[in-house]
């Protein structure tokens, strides 16, 4: 039995614990490096979804950076493990590059895929390696003439699997340039700066910052625009290229360990690495492009080592020289980066998906709302009223949003509305505040004072002795003996139309601007209290055409209220102005003061000597003359308007020279107005005494009541100046007591009802007649514009291809984090 059973029986070595042992050691090892690729899968495929939809992910990347001819082109090919000739197209220097690489032992010739534009597929492979750097020409040309620009911070997505490159994923930007190339714009350099500096800026990458060995510390052209970035430099690696370059010049050691250290310029905590890379540009296969890179490491550590008097500090800094410690440094600081930000990416995968899935249900409910009219007009209303009531509360004094951001000053109202000045103001107009931003009431009511500012600066203009010749000589004939007044009164009456009619029509334009900027503000109020209260009845977001139209019915509403409002001061005005208004009169109506009173008496004693007076400028016209040119003058039908019992004189004048004599007598002839009778006699006799009075009517008025009172001293120019300013003085008073009845008894009142009441009671009315009591297909045309449907069923397709690629990369790093447990 024992030599039958034998035969099943097979040998067996018993292991060692120290076998055992190394045999656990690999395939801990083994396990690492597949959660390794595992977990650099995952993010590989992250960041090309991020890329395609344009996803904010902190995923930990490397970015490139450094001058142009700084080798960054050179460390790629290094690092990828076959050259592509990317030097030759400068392919850095004006579009980004993302490489990600990926250790596939199985692909023994590199596999090449560059991302499609705006997408996250990737295209077929690339056969040959000289026909990448055609592809990544091709594109940085065709986007830099779409977009009309030097430079693009769009990145090409590039994915290597090969056996020989490392699990790495690098940014390549553009090098930085002094000067910009022939044919491009001058500012070319700074907007690469500006590009780079973005890129780079993000917390989460870590910058990888060449610069060649032959550029002192001290002289680096580019080293503080990474200070500026990285001021500690926490999260940069720096690389000093082309090393072997500066090999020669080291004799001793102090030298060497002096300038491995950087010390006083990088920081005790930073350490460079020294890197050189093949000069041979000739095409050599990837197996001997690999074989140079070893070989001028060893070269290198071995001139150190043997050309160097005394070598180099070995434990120090041998594991920052040669490109074999940069790219096993790269390769697991990376993944060590990895490792730490999975717990924090799936957090936010889970996020964005719950947001995309949210994104995707609202796109389904404006989908279907097109279909549903009645819904749709529900919600609309809604939202026009609470937009409207936002409104109100703004005019009532509400303070949110901010006044700080939202408001106003006077000056940027003024500049907003397109309305400098107040018309006719010389003067600056100051209110009080107008340095504060106000909106709403406060800013209305700041407008309404600033108005009254503007008119009660403006003073009765003055009027030229020909235009109160007309005027008054006009009113000379005129019943009632109040013939200056009258006139004075119409020099006002028409200078308060000319000059406080544009007044009136400013201040409706400067206070319809201020309500027209409530609209944004309250629109701005709606979503803030929508975020708050989480709640969204009537969700309007992302239709143009119904905000359009809501803005412009809003807009339209305001112009008609300044348009009646600016129609009915027009009316006070012309009411206030009108010849039959007793606005000039109040003062001698209800008393008045003692000086306006006395002033109009003597202008009302002597109105039967109106042409009489001399208006022109006569400083040089004698009494004679004078006296000979009122020979010509008619008196009778003026000396009839003195008012009778003003005084013994006047009414002596009066009778005599009222008496006239018909050629041909009548006995029906009635008497005149003030029950003088007429004398019939000799012509001739007639005649003389007609004359004789108007001389002697003539002297009295101007010795006593008439030039005693308005000419002065007896003297020609005195005279002139005397009849003029009293009648531009009369007027000035009418034209304070016109604008004071018009400001204080109908403007204010009228702006405030007219603009602010409407506001508050048929704001929401006027908007619902006109955007909803149309018809059904009229209403649709604010919400479905041609084309609108298959805009919306496009983005709700992209919305699902994002959910469902981001729910992938979720399920993908549920995975690595379940493996980090």
């Amino acid at each position: 039995m024992a030599s039958s059973t034998s035969y099943f029986t097979t040998p067996t070595k018993t292991k060692t614990p120290s076998e055992k042992s190394s045999r656990k050691l690999q395939n801990s090892t083994r396990m690492d490096a597949s959660e390794s690729r595992s977990r650099f899968e995952a993010y590989n495929r992250l960041q090309a979804a991020a890329v395609a939809f344009g996803e904010k992910l902190p995923i930990p990347e490397i970015v490139a950076l450094g001058g142009q001819s700084d080798g960054k082109s050179s460390l790629l090919e290094a690092l990828l493990g076959f050259r592509f000739n990317v030097r030759e197209v400068e392919m850095g220097t004006r579009r980004p590059l993302i490489l990600q690489m990926v250790h596939d032992p199985t692909a023994l010739d590199p596999r090449c895929r560059f991302q499609e534009e705006d997408s996250e597929e990737y295209g077929n492979p690339v056969v040959l390696a000289s026909a990448i750097a055609d592809i990544i020409k091709s594109r940085t040309e065709a986007l830099l003439k779409k977009t009309k620009s030097a430079v693009s911070s769009k990145p090409i997505v590039m994915r290597a699997e090969y056996a020989h490159c490392p699990n790495l994923t690098i940014i390549d930007t553009p090098g930085f340039v002094l000067k910009a190339r022939k044919g491009e714009p001058e500012n070319t350099p700074d907007e690469i700066l500006s590009m780079v500096k973005s890129l780079a800026s993000p917390p989460h990458r870590i910058l990888l910052f060449l610069q060649q060995s032959s550029v002192e510390w001290c002289s680096s052209l580019w080293l503080d625009s990474i200070r500026e970035i990285d001021p500690a430099f926490r999260r940069t690696i720096v690389v000093v290229s082309k090393f072997d370059n500066r090999l020669k010049e080291f004799g001793d050691r102090w030298e060497v360990d002096k300038y491995l250290s950087a010390s006083g310029y990088l920081g005790d905590n930073t350490h460079p690495f020294f890197v050189a890379l093949p000069k041979d540009r000739n095409t050599v296969s990837n197996d001997e492009f690999r074989r140079q890179i070893s070989q001028v490491d060893s070269d290198v550590l071995r001139h150190l080592r043997d050309g160097v008097k005394g070598g180099f500090d070995e434990e120090k800094y041998r594991s920052y020289i040669g490109f074999g410690c940069l790219r096993e440094y790269l390769e697991s600081e990376l993944q060590k980066r990895y490792k730490e930000a999975a717990p924090a990416t799936l957090a936010l995968l889970e996020q964005r998906c719950v947001e995309v899935s949210s994104e995707l249900c609202r796109m389904d409910s404006k989908i279907q709302a097109t279909s549903d009219i009645a819904h749709l007009r529900r919600s609309a209303m809604l939202y026009t009223a609470s937009i409207s009531n936002h409104v109100s509360a703004l005019i009532e004094g509400a303070a949110d949003p901010a006044p700080e951001q939202w408001g106003k000053t006077t000056l940027e109202e003024q500049s907003g509305s397109g309305i400098g000045s107040w018309p006719g103001v010389i003067s600056e107009v100051k209110p009080a505040n107008s340095s504060l931003r106000l909106y709403g009431g406060a800013a209305f009511e700041r407008v309404m004072f600033e108005f009254r500012c503007a008119a009660y600066s403006i003073e009765c203009p003055s009027v030229s002795r020909e235009k109160v010749a007309n005027i008054l000589l006009a009113h000379a004939g005129k019943r009632g003996g109040r013939g200056l007044t009258e006139a004075a009164a119409e020099i006002a009456r028409a200078a308060a139309r000319a000059w406080l009619a544009p007044l009136l029509d400013t201040a409706c334009d400067r206070l319809a601007f201020v309500l027209e900027n409530l609209f944004d503000l309250a629109l701005e109020r709606n979503r803030a209290y929508e975020s708050q209260n989480g709640k969204k009845h009537c969700n309007m977001d992302g239709y143009v055409g119904f905000h359009a139209a809501l803005r412009h019915a809003y807009n339209r509403f305001l112009k008609d209220l300044a348009k009646q409002c600016k129609q009915l001061l027009r009316h006070h005005l012309d009411s206030v102005t009108s010849p039959y208004s007793l606005v000039c009169y109040e003062n001698d109506f209800e008393g008045g003061s003692l000086s306006n009173a006395s002033s109009f008496q003597k202008m009302n004693r002597i109105s039967a000597g109106l042409f009489s007076f001399e208006l022109s400028d006569c400083g040089g016209v004698s009494r004679d003359e004078t006296m000979k040119d009122q020979e010509n003058i008619p008196p009778e039908k003026n000396i009839q308007q003195i008012t009778p019992g003003k005084g013994t004189e006047s009414r002596e004048a009066l009778r005599e020279c009222q008496m006239t004599v018909p050629e041909t007598p009548s006995p029906e002839q009635p008497n005149d107005g003030y029950g003088v009778k007429k004398e019939l006699g000799n012509g001739m006799d007639i005649g003389v005494r007609k004359r004789v009075s108007r001389v002697r009517n003539s002297s009295r008025i101007g010795g006593q009541d008439g030039c005693g009172t308005l000419f002065g001293n007896g003297d020609g120019s005195s005279r002139c100046s005397s009849a003029y300013t009293e009648i531009c003085s009369s007027a000035a008073q009418h034209f304070a007591r016109i604008r004071e009845v018009l400001i204080e008894r109908s403007v204010m009142s009228t702006l405030n009802s007219g603009f602010l009441t409407p506001c508050r009671e048929r704001l929401v009315v006027a908007l619902s007649l006109e955007l909803f009591a149309v018809n059904d297909e009229k209403f649709t045309d604010m919400f479905v514009a041609p084309g609108a449907i298959e805009v919306l069923q496009n983005e709700r397709q992209s919305l699902q291809k994002r959910q469902k690629t981001l729910q992938t990369c979720l399920n993908e790093f549920k995975t690595v984090a379940q493996s980090l447990c």
